[in-house]
Parts: C-alpha cells; structure tokens; sequence
C-alpha cells in the first residue's frame, strides 16, 4: 500500500443505536413480548440488554474519550407513552439528562422516534396495520418534539419502514410475525403516511429541524446476470422493497402498490438516511448471497462499493445529501481476539464513500456497544465495543480506536489502515464464527 491519506472533507463520523436494543429493564413493548416465545436465536430478551437505561453516563463518557462529534440514539416509545395518551414526564426528564449530557460533551444526537418497537397497547391493537396508528404515532411525535426541541433538532421519524414490515408480515422475523403481503402493504403505506405528517409537524414545531427516515437499501443483483428471469426478479425485489418507499416516503409520490398519497408530491425529508449492510444475489424473493464472496459472521457479503451505489441511487432520486445512518458488520472475533476483520470492514467503506463523489456528510456506525440484535439475541457482536452481559463491562475493541484516529486526523491514511487491518481478511462459509466467543479474561488488545 503506497503511503497515501484521503481526507474525510467535512465527513462526520459516530455511531448509532436503538433503544430497545440497548436499554433494558422495559417489558410493555412488542418485541419483549415476542421473545418470550421460541423466537430468538438464542432464548435472550431485550430485557437486560446493555443495561444503558442505568448505564447512560458510562456509554456517553467512553463515546467523548474517543472524539466522535456525532451519535444517533432512540427513543423507546413505550416506555414515554405507556398507555394510550398518557405521557411519562420521569421518563422524558431522563431522556433529557442524556441529551443534555451529549451536547455537553460536544456530541450531536440524531434522534430516532421509531425503531421496531411499539407499545403493547398499539401491537394489540394491529399495531401498523390499523390507519388509527398514524393519528397514534402523530400524538406522541407531538410530545416528544415539544418536549424535546431546545435539545435536538436532528430526527429519524421511522427507521427502516420496509425491513419492519416484512420481518413483521412476511418472514415471520418479528411481531406479530404472520405471513400476508396484504398487512405488509398496509404497514408500508400507513408508516409512509406517517412519517409525511410528522415532517410536516416537526417542522411547525421547529422550522430549522433536520427531519428524515432511515432508509435500509440493500444491493441487489441477479445470481446468474443471463438469465432474463433473474434480471426481472432483480427489478421487482428492488421495487417492492425498498424504491416505492424511496418515492412515498421521500416525495409523497405513491406508486401503484401504496394506493394515493394523501399529500401534494414535494419534498418530505432534508436529507436522506441509509442504513446499508449487504448485498442480494437474486434467483427468487429469498436473500441468495453470490459464491465465494466475503462474509461477515451472520453469513452476509460484505460489498463495500453498495454503499455508494445506494448513496447515490437515493440522491439521484431525492436531491439531498445522504447521511448513512447505519452500516456495520457481525464480527464475533474468536477466542484471542475480540474481533477478526471489523477494521478492515471499515476502512473499505470509508475508503469507498471518500472515493466516491456522492455527497455523503455522515457515517453512523452500527454500533457503538455489542447490543441485543433483535431475532439473533445477542449472538452477533455488531459493536466497536465489547459487552460482557453478564457482568455489563465495557472492553474497548481495535476498530474504536481505529475510528478514534481517523476522527482526530481527520483522514484515513494508509498509515491507520496498515496498523489495524494487518493480517485481516473476511470469512468464508467455512471460517464463519456464528456462535461468537464468551471473553471471560482482559482481552484489551492493542493495535
């Protein structure tokens, strides 16, 4: 590697988390309620997590020590609206503390209204399939930005619309985890409709606000590029599943499967979120990964260049900067090392979003502690820092400090790069460490 940097030009970067996923210690929410069954991978809960609810301080210290500027972090709905109407106003106060205590530290929250999670009184009441959810979601985007807009003016209304949809309707990935493309649709347009209200309404409420969606696109290509059927099913996949959302919840434009849009075609987000993981190698509707590509260690490819062919597909259609809003990679590390490849995971994606020339501003990381990942449980470790949960101790691993660097230079060097990704390479189906490593010792490596 010849001795070379690229500066990151004003490119932000930090991590991003989800309150379910982190916080702990709530059980009135739907996918609380849904790990009580055989659904997770390994029988965990969201119930401990990372214990953040109690930890916060500890999290945002070690967030400062390491430079990042910038950090998305969610708002668990239920747990400020326990009960149809009725508002927490401790639980609000608490939410303050943190922001206030981030701003303090010179780090800038994006804050995300939906993630996943709903309520239980909104889940058994058909959660997103029943319209009265929008005039729901409306009610409590109202309390929390009036609560909340001297602290921050940066907002996520939903994150990743079509992937809660399908897990939800379609996979049986998540709750309520039937199968029916129509309660998909109706998720899909009533989520849309939403979020096109809430921009409006933050914005009333705070004109200057930063208002988007995170937006999950994934690259898709056909598994054999000459088979014409392959190629249409390409198409259809991408359309079905995450461009008609591009046009709905981007510009209020419904195509023929979203039924009418109940607003004027226009602009409906400042900027664009795009959380990005892997690519598709399309032969059906069933995520097909190509041969003899890289892995990560839940088994995805990691293709560095579609997180630029997303950016820019999202530009292109909507006009406005792209901020990735996640990004990251399941690495288990083994029994030495707390993670194998994470490094060299991200200088190939920062080094494809520096070389490209899509206006890319920022880069959240998913994530910033080893967090509760949903149907996996806590298997994948997606974090630039180790969870011990069992004992909830925070170990910092090679790839925070890489990021540290890069953040304090201000460049991603061949230098930095060289230092971390030493030795590093991918997984194969045969190197694949799905189970992960329980680190009982003082793994603190250096780099």
């Amino acid at each position: 590697m010849s001795n070379t940097s690229r500066p990151l030009n004003g490119l932000l970067i930090g991590t991003a988390s989800a309150a379910t996923q982190i916080e702990g210690g709530d059980t009135n929410n739907n996918w609380y309620e849904w790990a009580q069954g055989p659904n997770i991978a390994d029988g965990s809960t969201p119930f401990r997590a990372n214990d953040h609810w109690n930890r916060w301080r500890e999290d945002n210290e070690l967030m400062s020590e390491l430079g990042f500027p910038i950090a998305r972090i969610g708002l668990e709905w239920s747990r400020i609206e326990p009960e149809p109407g009725h508002f927490d106003h401790a639980v609000i106060d608490r939410y303050r503390e943190e922001l206030a205590d981030l701003k303090e530290r010179g780090i800038k929250p994006l804050v995300t209204l939906h993630h996943f999670s709903n309520p239980l009184w909104l889940e058994r009441n058909g959660q997103w399939t029943n319209p009265l959810s929008i005039k729901a979601f409306l009610r409590y985007v109202r309390y929390v930005v009036r609560a909340l807009s001297d602290l921050v003016d940066e907002w996520v209304t939903i994150n990743e619309p079509n992937v809660y949809a399908t897990q939800a309707h379609l996979f049986r990935e998540g709750p309520p985890g039937n199968v029916s493309m129509r309660d998909t649709l109706k998720v899909m347009r009533h989520m849309a409709i939403a979020h096109l209200y809430a921009y409006e309404l933050i914005h009333s409420i705070t004109p200057d606000a930063t208002v988007t969606i995170a937006h999950h696109l994934r690259s898709f290509a056909p598994l054999n590029p000459n088979n014409p059927w392959h190629k249409f099913l390409t198409s259809a996949d991408s359309y079905l599943f995450q461009d008609q959302l591009t046009e709905a919840f981007g510009k209020g434009k419904f195509g023929p499967v979203m039924g009418r849009s109940p607003v004027p075609e226009g602009r409906y987000v400042d900027v664009i979120g795009l959380n990005y993981y892997s690519r598709t190698a399309v032969d059906g509707l069933k995520d097909g990964t190509f041969p003899d590509v890289p892995l990560n260690d839940l088994g995805w490819e990691i293709y560095p260049q579609g997180l630029v062919e997303c950016s820019k597909d999202l530009n292109e259609r909507l006009g406005v900067p792209v901020w990735i809003t996640e990004n990251g990679c399941a690495d288990n590390g083994d029994a030495n090392h707390l993670e194998s490849f994470r490094p060299k995971f991200l200088a190939d994606h920062l080094g494809a979003i520096l070389d490209s020339s899509v206006p890319i501003e920022r880069y959240y990381h998913w994530c910033f502690v080893d967090n509760w990942e949903w149907s996996d449980g806590e298997i994948p470790r997606f974090g630039i820092v180790y969870n011990d949960y069992e004992t909830q101790r925070r170990i910092v691993k090679p790839s925070s400090r890489m990021l540290s660097e890069i953040v304090k230079s201000g460049e991603l060097s061949s230098d930095i790069i060289a230092r971390y990704t030493a030795g590093q390479t991918y997984r194969t189906p045969s190197t694949i460490n799905r189970v992960g490593t329980k680190h009982t010792s003082d793994p603190q490596e250096k780099p």
